[in-house]
């Protein structure tokens, strides 16, 4: 603990950490603050009634882990970064099918700039459309006792264009905030936006498992057994959140002048989670489809009936939603990870894998090397993703649940990670000992 606080005061001692983490704290205070307005023309009362109602298992739930509680409270900051995020990813998949954007990925800053414009534009694009979906379903929101949520008087073309107005600008200042945190703050604003929204939530899950205590329906020691596990899942996903491969690379001798280039080994790092977060947020996505449907058709029973044995704690919820995550573990980094690309551009430096040929050996060699570690990563990946749901099982809350693993949980230490390692940066520069002096976070440092 005294380490600890050491390091805290080191951390105040150096002026540019100082105002660069307080700078990021400002920040992330006016998000959270905008997260709690609602939008003009909306009874906040009865939206927090039909909240309660709604089931979490739906798109709008997972929307709303993005958006840090903003989407279920109609606030201005409803849409949240999701628009930027989603812009982003089409950016980067069509980077994989058309040639225009390959080559921008590939012609290094002034191509990251000319794509950081486009996703800036994608996001005012997809803004303006999710938000007049968000302002057609809030005038169509009803109460379990069928008072609307929107007053007649307010509903209209005028509440639609107001709303459209409000949520794009608001999705867009939160762009800005997150740019600005980036540059002036300390780690990525835009993750470190839905990583503060995600940990919101935490203090909830706590008084949830109190309230639980107090009542008596779980003793302490069963709790202090749910932390625990807690402890050890999130020490197993940072573990494989920073395990890679390295594949050593041979670089020939070169004599320029008087200078000799080359001669040394360096190292090709390849994670065992490469595919990050994603491969979770599109198996929920295509998971919650159905139930998201079923909420557009409350008088079908069948369709009630089937949701109500489709939930994400059952059996064949959890089966399913495994192998998607398998599926798009492989697919995404398939996308993000080329290893004839990788090959080529080793051949055109001049290193080389020991004992293997350059051109499409290398190729096929690290090709093999990304098949087989990318399964066991699939796999952590599916169980981490199921696990909230076999927890919520076991009696512990769907808010805590949630923390025990899917994309919340994988989101929290990615962002912490990276945060981490950049404080730590700062510090060594300053020849302040990190936050570990003796094994710093490997894999984030470099080799």
């Amino acid at each position: 603990m005294s380490k600890l606080v050491e390091n805290l005061r080191n951390i105040f001692k150096i002026e540019e950490l100082r105002d660069r983490i307080l700078f990021t704290i400002a920040l992330l205070a006016v998000v959270r603050v905008g997260a709690h307005i609602t939008l003009p023309g909306v009874d906040a009362s009865l939206l927090a009634e039909v909240i309660r109602s709604q089931s979490q298992n739906s798109l709008f739930a997972l929307y709303d882990l993005f958006a840090g509680g903003a989407f279920q409270n109609a606030a201005v900051f409803a849409l949240g970064i999701m628009p930027y995020i989603s812009a982003a990813i089409i950016l980067q998949l069509l980077g994989a099918v058309v040639p225009y954007f390959r080559k921008l990925q590939q012609e290094g800053e002034e191509g990251r700039r000319k794509l950081e414009q486009y996703a800036r534009q994608g996001t005012v694009l997809v803004a303006a459309l999710q938000a007049w979906g968000v302002s057609i379903r809030l005038m169509n929101m009803t109460t379990p006792g069928g008072l609307p949520i929107v007053p007649e008087a307010v509903k209209g073309i005028g509440f639609i264009i107001s709303t459209v107005f409000i949520l794009t600008a608001g999705t867009i200042f939160i762009m800005w905030l997150g740019e600005q945190i980036t540059e002036r703050g300390i780690g990525n604003g835009i993750s470190l936006i839905i990583f503060v929204g995600i940990i919101a939530r935490f203090p909830n899950a706590l008084l949830e498992e109190f309230q639980m205590i107090k009542t008596g329906s779980r003793s302490i020691i069963e709790e202090l057994l749910i932390i625990t596990g807690m402890v050890l899942v999130v020490a197993l996903v940072i573990l494989v959140t920073t395990g890679t491969r390295r594949i050593p690379v041979q670089y020939a001798k070169r004599v320029v002048g008087r200078r000799v280039y080359g001669g040394v080994t360096q190292y090709i790092p390849i994670r065992v989670n490469a595919a990050g977060v994603m491969p979770i947020i599109f198996a929920q996505s295509v998971m919650f489809l159905p139930s998201t449907i079923i909420t557009f058709f409350p008088q079908s029973e069948s369709l009630q009936e089937f949701a109500a044995n489709f939930n994400y704690t059952s059996f064949w919820y959890s089966f399913i939603y495994a192998l998607l995550v398998i599926f798009f573990t492989y697919l995404y980094t398939a996308i993000v990870f080329n290893p004839q690309d990788i090959a080529d551009t080793m051949r055109k430096q001049g290193g080389f894998i020991p004992g293997i040929r350059p051109g499409k050996n290398t190729a096929d060699f690290i090709d093999n090397i990304l098949t087989k570690i990318t399964l066991p990563g699939a796999i952590f990946l599916a169980v981490i993703a199921i696990l909230p749901g076999f927890m919520i099982r076991l009696g512990v809350s769907p808010t805590m649940a949630s923390f025990f693993g899917g994309t919340s949980l994988l989101i929290v230490v990615g962002v912490a990670l990276d945060t981490l390692q950049q404080i730590e940066t700062y510090l060594l520069m300053r020849h302040y000992d990190g936050f570990m002096k003796t094994g710093r976070i490997k894999s984030r440092v470099g080799y």
